[in-house]
C-alpha cells in the first residue's frame, strides 16, 4: 500500500486517529460519540455515511433526498468524495460490506 498523507495529519489529528481506533465495541462507540460530537455533528456524519451507501448501489439523488432528507448539495459533496476524494468512503463501505 502507497504512504498516504493526508492534508489533515497534525499531532492533534493523530491523537483523535488514535482514540476512535482504540473503540473496540459498538457500546464504545456509542459512549464515545456521544461524549465528543453534538447530535447534530454526528447525524450529519451518519446521513454522509448513508448517501455513499445509497450512491454506491445507483440510487438517484431524488431516491437519496427523500430516504436520508440530505440536500442536493450534500449528496454531491459525497459523490464528489466517492469519485475524487481519498477514497475513505469506498475503503470503509468495502469493509462493512455496504450491499
Amino acid at each position: 500500500m502507497s504512504e498516504y498523507k493526508s492534508k489533515l495529519e497534525s499531532l492533534e489529528m493523530d491523537y483523535l486517529c488514535d482514540a476512535i481506533l482504540s473503540l473496540k465495541t459498538r457500546e464504545e462507540c456509542y459512549r464515545f460519540f456521544e461524549d465528543i460530537f453534538t447530535i447534530n455533528e454526528l447525524k450529519a456524519v451518519e446521513q454522509r455515511l448513508q448517501v455513499a451507501k445509497m450512491l454506491k448501489q445507483k440510487k438517484t439523488y431524488a431516491e437519496i433526498a427523500g430516504s436520508t432528507g440530505a440536500s442536493t448539495a450534500t449528496i454531491s459533496r459525497v459523490n464528489r468524495c466517492l469519485n475524487y476524494g481519498s477514497d475513505g468512503y469506498n475503503l470503509v463501505l468495502d469493509r462493512i460490506g455496504w450491499k
